[in-house]
């Protein structure tokens, strides 16, 4: 599948660098978020790249929930355990757990479907920021701290009606914010699509450490920088 460029196999177990992990946020998931940056200090795997990775390894069931719970670094050894079970704990060697997935229903293997949905729902998940997150800030009047932004990739949930299509995309729906002091979860609804018939829905949901009072100007000028620095480092690659 097209994700053998972003990861390597260490005696059975999956490694990420951060050269791999960047790439996959930048030029796969078009995902500027600087925890992503090779050079970050607190750098992480994208949870995209692990939410592919599960379907590359597990397939695709009808439905799954997905729960992010720990931040991957550099080079980190994880263990993608074989198992047919309804629920799959990836953990590094000392039993850590990073992302934990529950699943159920039918299972398709099909590996022209799960690239295809793989490779939308990805891009979909990266384009969240700025064109999704900002309005629901300042509808909210909230904002995260510009000078340290914490965007937690929290959890997704799919649900499929079915899994008889060769193709699947996704069509985002009307997003929600709950502001909770300095916490706010948003959650990115959307449907998905076999051509023109909707065959599944689902949601990603972000933790997200906030400040009281919107400031647009200085959100703007944020913004401004991220899609420079977007479309700098893509047309770069033209």
């Amino acid at each position: 599948m097209f994700l053998k460029e972003f990861y390597d196999l260490n005696n059975g177990n999956i490694s990420i660098a951060a050269q791999q992990a960047s790439m996959f946020a930048k030029e796969v998931a078009h995902d500027f978020n600087p925890l992503h940056d090779v050079d970050a200090k607190r750098f992480c795997v994208p949870g995209d790249l692990l939410f592919s990775l599960v379907l590359e390894k597990y397939g695709l069931s009808q439905n799954m929930h997905f729960t992010f719970s720990g931040m991957v670094g550099h080079d980190v050894l994880l263990n993608f355990p074989d198992s047919d079970a309804g629920q799959i704990a990836v953990t590094d060697n000392e039993g850590k757990p990073y992302l934990q997935v529950e699943r159920s229903g039918d299972v398709s293997k099909n590996s022209a479907l799960i690239e295809s949905f793989t490779r939308d729902y990805v891009a979909f998940s990266g384009q969240n920021f700025p064109y999704v997150l900002v309005p629901l800030l300042a509808t909210e009047n909230v904002m995260f701290n510009l000078s340290r932004p914490l965007v937690i990739y929290e959890s997704m949930t799919l649900n499929f009606d079915h899994l008889d299509f060769q193709q699947a995309s996704v069509e985002m729906l009307e997003p929600k914010m709950e502001v909770n002091g300095k916490r706010a979860s948003a959650f990115l609804h959307f449907q998905i699509k076999a051509g023109e018939q909707v065959v599944g829905a689902g949601f990603k949901k972000l933790a997200i450490s906030v400040l009281n009072g919107y400031e647009a100007e200085p959100m703007q000028a944020f913004v401004d920088e991220y899609l420079a620095r977007k479309n700098n480092y893509l047309n770069n690659l033209v």
